[in-house]
Formats: C-alpha cells, sequence, structure tokens
C-alpha cells in the first residue's frame, strides 16, 4: 500500500477501498510490518489497515504485524531486535530479526507484551528452525512467515507457514517484461538479484512456461502462483499483497482452481532450484533469511 516495493504509492482512499472490500469478500487475515511503513509517520501501512477496519467487531479480522528491521528516514534498512526496540515497535508496531540480538531477549520482550494484553500470539519470520526452537522454549510461537512460492521453497518448518512473496514481487505475474518495466528507484530493480538484466530473461522463460500451464487451467499466471501455495495444505496461510481490488479480485479467484497432482509436479519441475537464477535478496538480506540459517549456516 505504501510502495516498499516501488515508487508509485497508491491514493490513500483507494487503499482504504481495497481493505473494505477484502474484508466484505471474507479475508479475514491481514499482514503488515514496521517496515512497510517505510518511515512514513502519516497514512503509513499499519495506519491505513486500522482505519479501513476501524468500527468492525474485533473477532472479524486477525491481524499480524513484524519488527526487528525498519526504514529510517534515509532510506536505509536498519535491524534492531533488542528488547527496547520491541516495545517500542509493538507499541506502534514489526519485522525481521537483529543477528547480533540473542532472540531469547526479543521473545521475553515478546512474552510480557502477549502477559499485558497487548498482543495475541506470537510468530516468527524467516529465522532458523535453531532459533525458533530458543523462541519456542519461552513462549508458544503459533506461526512462521518466509517467502514461499514456485521459486523459492525452502519450508519446511513444522508450523502453521504464514506464506508471502507468492507472486515473488510480480515476477511470476508476466506482467513485468524486462527490469525497465521498473523505476529506477524500485527495490526489486536494485536489490533484488533475480530481477537482474543479467537473470531476468533466464527466470522469464520460467514464467512463460508457467503461463502456458496457467491458460491450459483457463486462469492467470498470478492465479496459477497463489493457487500452488493454496496446495501446499491447510497448514499454509497465503497473505497476497495487492493494491487495488481488481487485483483483490484476481487473489480471491485462486481458490477455485483446482491442481491434479500432475499440474503440481509440472510446475515444481518448472521451477526447479538449479532452473531459477540468482537469490531473492542481496547477500546482506539473503543471511537474515530461512534460506540462508537452513543452507549456507551448515557449510559452516
Amino acid at each position: 500500500m505504501t510502495a516498499l516495493y516501488s515508487s508509485n504509492p497508491v491514493p490513500k482512499e483507494e487503499c482504504l477501498a481495497t481493505i473494505k472490500e477484502a474484508v466484505a469478500s471474507g479475508v479475514t487475515f491481514f499482514d503488515t510490518a514496521e517496515a512497510y511503513n517505510v518511515c512514513k509517520t502519516t497514512d503509513n501501512n499499519e495506519q491505513l489497515l486500522g482505519e479501513a477496519i476501524k468500527g468492525l467487531p474485533r473477532d472479524q479480522v486477525v491481524i499480524a504485524t513484524k519488527w526487528g528491521i525498519y526504514i529510517n528516514e534515509k532510506g536505509e534498512f536498519i535491524t534492531d531486535g533488542s528488547r527496547k526496540h520491541c516495545r517500542e515497535a509493538v507499541e506502534k508496531s514489526l519485522q525481521y530479526l537483529d543477528p547480533n540480538t540473542p532472540i531469547e531477549e526479543s521473545m521475553q520482550a515478546m512474552k510480557e507484551l502477549v502477559e499485558e494484553g497487548k498482543i495475541r500470539h506470537i510468530g516468527l519470520s524467516e529465522v532458523s528452525p535453531e532459533d525458533v526452537r530458543k523462541a519456542h522454549a519461552i513462549h508458544p510461537v503459533t506461526a512462521y512467515q518466509l517467502e514461499w512460492s514456485l521459486w523459492s521453497r525452502d519450508a519446511e518448518v513444522g508450523w502453521l507457514v504464514v506464506q508471502k512473496g507468492g507472486s515473488a514481487g510480480g515476477f511470476l505475474t508476466g506482467a513485468i517484461r524486462s527490469p525497465a518495466d521498473l523505476s529506477e528507484q524500485d527495490f526489486r530493480r536494485v536489490g533484488q538479484p533475480r530481477f537482474a538484466e543479467e537473470a531476468f530473461a533466464k527466470n522469464m522463460e520460467l514464467v512463460e512456461r508457467m503461463t502456458a500451464v496457467a491458460q491450459r487451467k483457463g486462469a492467470t499466471a498470478s492465479q496459477l502462483a497463489l493457487a500452488w501455495v493454496l496446495a501446499q495444505g491447510p497448514d499454509v496461510v497465503p497473505i497476497p499483497g495487492t493494491r487495488r481490488i481488481k487485483y483483490l479480485k484476481e487473489n480471491l479467484g485462486a481458490a477455485a482452481i483446482q491442481l491434479t497432482p500432475e499440474d503440481l509436479q509440472e510446475l515444481n519441475a518448472i521451477f526447479s532450484h538449479d532452473k531459477v537464477v540468482g537469490e531473492r535478496y542481496p547477500e546482506p538480506m539473503m543471511r537474515l533469511t530461512f534460506h540462508y540459517s537452513k543452507h549456507e549456516q551448515k557449510q559452516r
């Protein structure tokens, strides 16, 4: 809503209308984050969500927020998992964990907030299985969030999975035909290796093959990518992002798409790990993710 991934924010009234339409369509789970506010103090992501659901029965919607990474006034990503920042962030709200702060410290602060009634549950985003176990020893972990899509498949955590990035930053929709379609300030163009010039063409070949499958199923590429996530099981909760009502309706339509075992096998083969070119984030950010903690740290 507030253009974390681009330099083109949607007008406030359109944001509010999209959220309200989602609620009216039966959507009950909303995910936001401290980082999504993009250092805005007015009309930021969390405030827009709060304004849109104002007046609704509290048990009608569930809101998840994340803290630990935020964007400062210079546009820099700052990581801070300290106990102090936890309380400050949750009082406002939320993502990612600072690797220099023991997760036990972060969890202790979160546990206190549960006991004070300020938050209901605790979930984690993109941390290692080892850290999940450490956190769970202090307070039960309800859910785990990570990017999980056709080309980012690292989910083997044993908890409820809150899935993000199903469209891979829009790449899997097929709507982005070249890096030039993105502004020079767009994070995907400047910060995501899979969108880089040298990787884009090869990754687009995979999307073209997926699009052929989507056409065969009478769906858009975006719907097929989301349908794949929905087919992974009842313990996976997708949180597809959208900024406009027409895309909200497109997302909701994915629930009607039935994928056969053969369809899933074909899609998995198209996006096998050895065919996807580049990582989803640059190296410093990958070090904060489940992928890094699961794979690279084992080699150390």
